[in-house]
Formats: structure tokens, C-alpha cells, sequence
């Protein structure tokens, strides 16, 4: 087989791996396949710009509630829960989304800062973590603004 052969035949499948990079989730330095199921909602997340250090912190739920029409002589609508896309998930802020496409999800880490076991902690501790480290005050967040409206009812622990 011509060198100029196997040049190209590596070249091809270099070029294939680097465009089917999966990058996982990590949590506490583990890496995250699969959800716990011990009656977690979402978690909070913090995406890290390997390239110039920037970051995002979001939140993402596990799972989503959808539902189907009624049965045939019934009244109420059938729901259940489907995965959400949380495994290809890499935030909201079209700037962070824009930097994805033009660099590489190759050049970004994942984290799993919290878990949350209801959408009142969930978005309570995304606030907080965003207000805690200053996410507008600085050009070292994609985060562009914060939207928030939690209920104390499902953040007081018993």
C-alpha cells in the first residue's frame, strides 16, 4: 500500500474522531453517563471554556413532564416523564452556542455542580450561584442576564 494511501486513510479517520467527540458531564471529578435516580429534578452545571477561561452556570432538568390526549370516553390527559437532552446539552446563551460551533465541544468541560431534588432548589441555587460569583459583573461569563422566580416552600429543608 502507497505511504500517501495510509497518510490519507489516517488523515480520514483523524478527521472523523475529532468531529464525533462526545464530552461527558463530570461530577466531583467523576465522569456522568447516567442520571441518579434517587428522585433528582436537574442539576446546576458550570460550562468552562478551555481556551480562554470563560464560563456559564445554568441549570437543566433530568427529566420532562409531557402529555397525550385523553382516552376515549375519559376526561383527563395522559402524562409521563421523557429524558431530557441533558447528555448534549451545552446551555442557552447563544454567545456560549455560537463559540461551540466555532471551536469545538472538544474545547469546553462539563460540571455538575449541584444536584437538586426539586424545581424551587433548582432554580433557587442557579440564582445563587450566578449571584454569588458576580456572573454579570464581569466579561468572564456568557451568562447575560438572570432570570429567577423561586417559591421558599420548596427550598426549606425539614
Amino acid at each position: 500500500m502507497p505511504i500517501t494511501l495510509v497518510y490519507m486513510s489516517f488523515l480520514y479517520r483523524s478527521i472523523f474522531l475529532a468531529l464525533n467527540i462526545v464530552m461527558h458531564w463530570t461530577y466531583q471529578g467523576n465522569e456522568i453517563t447516567n442520571m441518579p435516580e434517587d428522585d433528582v429534578v436537574g442539576f446546576v452545571y458550570l460550562i468552562t471554556n478551555t481556551t480562554n477561561g470563560r464560563m456559564y452556570i445554568g441549570k437543566k432538568l433530568a427529566r420532562f413532564k409531557r402529555s397525550r390526549p385523553p382516552l376515549k370516553g375519559r376526561k383527563n390527559k395522559r402524562r409521563y416523564k421523557v429524558d431530557s437532552d441533558w447528555q448534549d446539552y451545552y446551555g442557552s446563551s447563544d454567545e456560549l452556542t455560537m463559540d461551540v460551533n466555532r471551536i469545538g465541544k472538544d474545547k469546553f468541560t462539563r460540571e455538575i455542580l449541584f444536584y437538586c431534588k426539586s424545581k424551587a432548589e433548582l432554580s433557587y441555587i442557579e440564582a445563587r450561584e450566578q449571584f454569588s460569583r458576580k456572573v454579570l459583573e464581569t466579561n468572564d461569563y456568557y451568562n447575560g442576564h438572570i432570570r429567577v422566580r423561586v417559591h421558599g416552600k420548596g427550598i426549606i429543608k425539614n
